[in-house]
């Protein structure tokens, strides 16, 4: 039996092409996939992420607690509201999963983990808190919508009320703030300006409907997909997983390393000190085609890795990928059914702030 989010009539009203993700009926599209991607990149586009789980740390050792269980340091977080990416490891430095972090004050957080690795991030957290004061409680009661795009912040601040756009006029990227019972954010998966919104389930019908009437499009998971591949966003279970670490993930800008001892520091400090390890990059290819996952990477005729993601991307109008590799040359190919063809490699993003970024 799959799960419903509050959202669930509102979509099929709208017609939307309902799966199975994780476990929950979301909507793919509600009716192009293509235009729903362009309608976040040039004007505003509204996700139900309501799927995604969470989670409230709250106590005199949250702080310690975090700090203990994530790869990032949540001391950064000095302001109220104020947002980090992180990854949570294993002990042998494998990625359990990334999620976000929201600090209300040193003793509560706010925190938003995939809904797939839900019972295993809930059990593990579980396991890790036994030495410290503190509780680990899942908050179903909330959806969350994510608004994105050029216009969305201030299509969606008509949309609030006077306390709320007081409350949200002064926001910078990666900060939020409690109003009126909902926790607005400056965060996103797409690369574009735009809101995430956590409120209670009761209240995301009637805020979905008026932003619908305000000219934001409804955007399904299709969309969301390519826009953060667009955007060289990792989505867990295909670029990263617990057999990988964040440095070959493209995510050491997420790891503090330096007199920490969080779970899985001293494998990561033991990867280093061996070297050589792989790289998670972007590929673009400008002939006709479309990568596609576990194809394989070849540099200078040897093969060095697979693609991780890999799409057509709607904004550049070719397809990019990410892929883990060995190394890199100037030769590179991918084996797309027996026909190499050839690739150029960068670092992500494709794309920032819908502009081609080379």
């Amino acid at each position: 039996m799959t799960k419903k989010t509050p959202l669930y009539d509102a979509h099929v009203l709208a017609q939307a092409r309902l799966v199975d993700f994780g476990g929950w009926d979301m909507p793919v599209h509600y009716g192009s996939q293509i235009e729903e991607h362009h309608a976040v990149r040039k004007d505003a586009g509204v996700f139900d992420v309501s799927h995604m789980t969470v989670i409230e740390v709250t106590g005199q050792d949250a702080t310690d607690y975090l700090d203990r269980l994530l790869a990032n340091d949540i001391r950064k977080a000095k302001l109220p509201g104020q947002a980090i990416y992180s990854a949570m490891l294993n002990e042998d430095g494998g990625i359990l999963d990334d999620l976000i972090v929201y600090s209300n004050n040193p003793d509560s957080f706010l925190l938003v983990v995939n809904c797939a690795t839900r019972e295993k991030d809930l059990a593990w957290m579980q396991q890790q808190i036994r030495s410290f004061t503190c509780e680990v409680t899942e908050r179903p009661d909330y959806a969350i919508l994510a608004i994105q795009g050029p216009k969305s912040i201030e299509k969606t601040r008509g949309e609030l009320s006077i306390a709320q756009r007081e409350a949200t006029a002064r926001l910078r990227i990666f900060q939020g703030v409690w109003t009126e019972g909902w926790f607005i954010a400056r965060t996103g998966y797409t690369g574009e300006f735009g809101f995430e919104i956590i409120l209670p389930e009761e209240d995301a019908p009637g805020f979905w409907d008026r932003l619908v009437a305000a000219g934001i499009r409804p955007v399904g998971l299709g969309a969301r997909d390519t826009l953060r591949l667009e955007a060289g966003m990792n989505l867990y279970g295909s670029d990263m997983d617990e057999s990988v670490s964040p440095m070959e993930s493209n995510m050491m800008s997420t790891v503090v390393l330096p007199d920490r001892d969080f779970i899985g520091a001293a494998a990561l400090r033991a990867q280093l000190e061996k070297g050589k390890l792989r790289k998670l990059l972007g590929l673009v290819m400008r002939s006709k085609g479309v990568l596609r996952p576990h194809y394989p990477v070849f540099c200078d005729a040897e093969k060095v890795g697979e693609i991780t993601s890999g799409a057509f991307s709607p904004t550049l109008q070719h397809s990019v990928a990410l892929a883990r590799v060995l190394r890199t040359s100037d030769s590179m190919t991918v084996d797309i059914r027996g026909k190499m063809h050839p690739v150029e490699w960068m670092m992500p993003p494709f794309v920032r702030r819908g502009k081609r970024v080379q």
